[in-house]
């Protein structure tokens, strides 16, 4: 597995340098005949990086070679400010041309258990697989304080290890119902991309980072044959 880890001053240039990055592995899969296949999370840093693609890459992106689909959302209407869709549809696809079956969205406001299955077909219809599992070419994804990603908690380390695309989960303190890629979908990415930022962040990130220690889901990141980058900001930094 190969890792890296790259250190920005702030949130925008992290988001910038991302942003171009995406373009450059878009061209490359459209130069293919190739559709380019993205795992989105949810989260402030994230929503920096749509919108640097709405405004410095409106008219140059191939969007109509860009798949967009969800590593996790909380079972919501699309239109509630916790949605994760609801986030990168006003930061990003509402600014841009792209066509509306390119975006592969969970349906937070169906039944957890019927979308489940649902988005689990959609993803196995539409995205290319390596070792019998679908494989995204990229997947981005954020870090919990208490070690969570994507909305694999704590206390429900199987899905993991779950067999399926996606399951069901809760938030351990509200209760609250979320849809969730699974870790091997996860870990089954070509590049997967943690973005972390802020100094809240800086001692679990140093703690998946650094100890050897499986007590975090985001520990349990490890790419079967992709690549693993860490984006974080100097206040993450300073920690490791």
């Amino acid at each position: 597995m190969e890792t890296d880890i790259r250190i920005f001053e702030n949130s925008l240039e992290m988001a910038t340098e991302l942003a171009g990055e995406i373009f450059a592995l878009a061209v490359k899969a459209k130069e293919q005949k190739k559709y380019f296949n993205i795992a989105l999370s949810g989260g402030n840093t994230p929503k920096i990086m749509f919108e640097v693609l709405a405004s410095e890459y409106h008219h140059s992106m191939p969007w109509a070679s860009i798949n967009f689909f969800f590593v996790d959302e909380r079972c919501v209407e699309p239109n509630n400010s916790e949605s994760n869709y609801g986030m990168c549809f006003l930061s990003l696809f509402s600014k841009i041309q792209i066509p509306p079956e390119n975006i592969h969205r969970i349906r937070g406001e169906a039944d957890p258990e019927l979308e489940v299955k649902r988005y689990s077909n959609e993803i196995n219809d539409t995205i290319p697989k390596e070792n019998g599992i679908p494989s995204f070419d990229l997947i981005l994804l954020g870090l919990g304080e208490d070690g969570h990603t994507a909305s694999i908690f704590p206390d429900q380390m199987s899905i993991l290890q779950s067999d399926k695309i996606c399951e069901p989960s809760v938030h351990p303190q509200s209760g609250q119902k979320r849809i969730t890629l699974t870790g091997k979908v996860i870990n089954n990415g070509k590049l997967i991309l943690f973005m972390v930022t802020g100094s809240n962040k800086s001692r679990i990130a140093r703690a998946v980072i650094n100890e050897s220690k499986r007590f975090y889901p985001a520990s349990h990141i490890k790419p079967v044959s992709g690549k693993l980058s860490w984006l974080i900001d100097r206040a993450v930094a300073r920690s490791l």
